[in-house]
């Protein structure tokens, strides 16, 4: 059997040579260790246990916006619940029925446009099956308005010649 003297007995247990990979992946490791401690005593500090539920609580303010503090009961508005619209706004068509506009874009292959009337200069959708006769864009056309699935709806559109 072969002894090692002592004096070499350092040569043959010293560390092999510490590389440039192997301190950037020591370094990252301790990195990763710094953050996730640091985590830690984050969590610590700002840990919710044992909070109030008033103390969690939020409210709504009159933006829309949430604060920390209640609303003023004196500032509290009543609504009626039939003031509350769901869906497309309800069209209220004038008494005389017949409109004029002119329409601003009409898809043929699919039957739809619209027409900008020229009274209230808003957007109104049609149909093809509703209109009298061919219609094409920049037409100057007359029509009458109902309150369809989503909103107004141009019927009986006819181009004025």
């Amino acid at each position: 059997m072969h002894f090692i003297k002592p004096r070499f007995f350092k040569l043959y247990m010293s560390r092999a040579k510490e590389t440039v990979g192997k301190k950037e992946k020591e370094k990252k490791k301790a990195q990763k260790k710094r953050a996730k401690e640091e985590k830690r005593e984050e969590r610590k500090v700002n840990n919710n246990k044992g909070k109030s539920l008033e103390d969690m609580m939020m409210y709504l303010d009159e933006n829309g916006n949430l604060s920390p503090t209640p609303p003023d009961p004196a500032k509290k508005v009543e609504i009626e619940l039939e003031d509350i619209q769901l869906g497309a706004a309800k069209f209220d068509p004038e008494e005389d029925g017949l409109r004029k506009g002119v329409v601003t874009f009409y898809n043929e292959a699919k039957g739809y446009g619209f027409i900008n009337d020229l009274r209230s200069q808003k957007s109104i959708f049609f149909h093809a099956n509703n209109c009298t006769e061919p219609i094409k864009e920049r037409h100057k056309v007359s029509f009458e308005i109902e309150q369809g699935p989503k909103g107004p709806t141009a019927v009986k559109v006819s181009v004025i010649k």
